[in-house]
């Protein structure tokens, strides 16, 4: 059941709450746009900011879980931190080999100087990474094998910052490597894809953050926690929503389930015996084969 945070005057609607719960999108925006730029104008290190950014990401939205919580419930026991502290070391290691691939690739394939101008380059290359990805999620969920890997991310029960790199590391290559990968094929430049992964980072976390926040007519466009808490619901009927970033695809392909005040009812697995529990590190690898 869901369990509404309490705002800071004591009450869920206390206004300093209010108005938190109407800056945090924006903040992030603002600070996901100022990194990309920064990043590029300075010519800093792609992989060092990108790694910088995100810790700096999972702190914000981490304090906001407990400031503005969507449901108290939802929040992780010291042990639950202890399992999802090894899956974080788990998918960072599959991020770390794809982007060495694509890093690769990237050398190859990629011009010296872009076609386009960066400020029209890098929405196109957001629009075919957000498609690619869209399409690789989707068939996670349809094709059998591909969901013993993708499956160990909806076993959790509760939907967190922490938990949203609860993945199979397999899992984790094949998405973001296949993403990448598309991208690098296309041509798009170094600068575009360093300028939509600070972007797709800000949105992965932010979409599985513990936060009670609504972006109103953004919804139509952006992905959001609260479409991506129905994507995670037991219920399949309402369980759509693969876009983690753009929320268009999910309109075009049908797979946009949420409408204003929708929420699951109980998010995790179907039938929680079919996989391992998340306790279970090594058996949630193994299981796939």
């Amino acid at each position: 059941m869901h369990r509404a945070g309490t705002g800071g005057c004591g009450e869920p609607g206390g206004w300093s709450s209010m108005w938190t719960r109407r800056a945090v999108y924006p903040v992030l925006l603002l600070a996901t746009v100022a990194t990309a730029v920064a990043g590029l104008h300075y010519r800093l290190d792609p992989g060092l900011t990108t790694s910088a950014f995100q810790f700096a990401v999972i702190a914000y939205l981490v304090i906001l879980e407990r400031l503005i919580p969507y449901d108290r419930d939802w929040h992780p026991g010291r042990r639950e931190w202890g399992w999802y502290g090894i899956y974080f070391l788990v998918t960072a290691a599959g991020s770390v080999t794809a982007q060495l691939l694509v890093e690769a690739l990237v050398g190859v394939v990629s011009p010296a100087r872009p076609a386009l101008p960066l400020a029209v380059e890098t929405p196109l290359a957001l629009l075919v990474g957000s498609l690619a990805s869209y399409l690789v999620h989707r068939w996670s969920h349809t094709n059998p094998w591909l969901w013993r890997l993708h499956g160990v991310h909806h076993v959790p029960q509760k939907v967190n910052v922490a938990n949203n790199g609860v993945n199979h590391v397999l899992d984790v290559l094949l998405a973001q490597g296949g993403v990448q990968v598309s991208l690098s094929l296309l041509g798009f430049s170094q600068e575009s894809v360093f300028a939509i992964g600070l972007f797709v980072i800000t949105q992965g976390y932010f979409t599985h953050a513990n936060i009670d926040v609504r972006i109103g007519w953004l919804n139509h466009l952006l992905a959001s926690p609260e479409q991506h808490r129905l994507h995670h619901s037991t219920d399949l009927a309402e369980a759509g929503h693969y876009g983690s970033d753009l929320a268009v695809w999910d309109r075009i392909f049908g797979s946009y389930t949420w409408r204003p005040g929708r929420r699951p009812s109980a998010v995790g697995l179907k039938d929680p015996a079919s996989f391992p529990g998340t306790e279970a590190v090594l058996a949630s690898h193994l299981q796939a084969w």
